[in-house]
């Protein structure tokens, strides 16, 4: 069946079956590579996209039940206030080791900070409950988010 899907901005025409995952329409027939294959079964956080801002697991998430509502992939999060922030964080804390998880625990973390600019640790530990890092790089990360928390406040206060 054919498709037209909103990513990042510009629609897509897809033609495949209805029951696609998002996953494997990003990186097979779109050839955007950021968005990770981790299990397929949405426990991971690998494949995290942004549905409409929120954050969804596109490894379940079918192409037929996207609709028109718009999708951002890590290839685009760097456009948003809050992606740049959590992007700039992540280098400046040298939050990755392998960095196979690290795209989809951006684009949570930077749902998180869209929609809470400065987060608890119970936010954050709730946002970001599902995103697996095998590597381990949790600290990093938790400092990451609070980081660009303290860059996105400043800058709304005007300092």
């Amino acid at each position: 069946m054919a498709f037209t899907i909103k990513v990042n901005g510009t629609a897509h025409s897809v033609d495949v079956e209805d029951d696609t995952p998002m996953l494997w329409v990003l990186r097979d027939v779109l050839g955007m590579t950021g968005t990770k294959f981790g299990c397929g079964r949405a426990l991971c956080g690998a494949c995290t996209v942004h549905l409409n801002g929120a954050p969804t697991r596109s490894c379940v998430t079918s192409v037929e039940s996207v609709g028109t509502k718009t999708i951002t992939t890590i290839e685009a999060i760097g456009r948003t206030p809050a992606g740049k922030k959590i992007q700039q964080a992540w280098i400046e804390l040298d939050v990755p080791q392998c960095g196979y998880c690290q795209s989809g625990q951006i684009m949570s973390a930077a749902a998180l900070l869209a929609a809470k600019p400065n987060p608890t640790d119970s936010d954050i530990d709730d946002a970001m409950s599902g995103n697996i890092c095998r590597c381990g790089t949790y600290a990093r990360i938790r400092e990451g988010i609070k980081r660009a928390a303290h860059v996105v406040t400043s800058e709304k206060k005007g300092g």
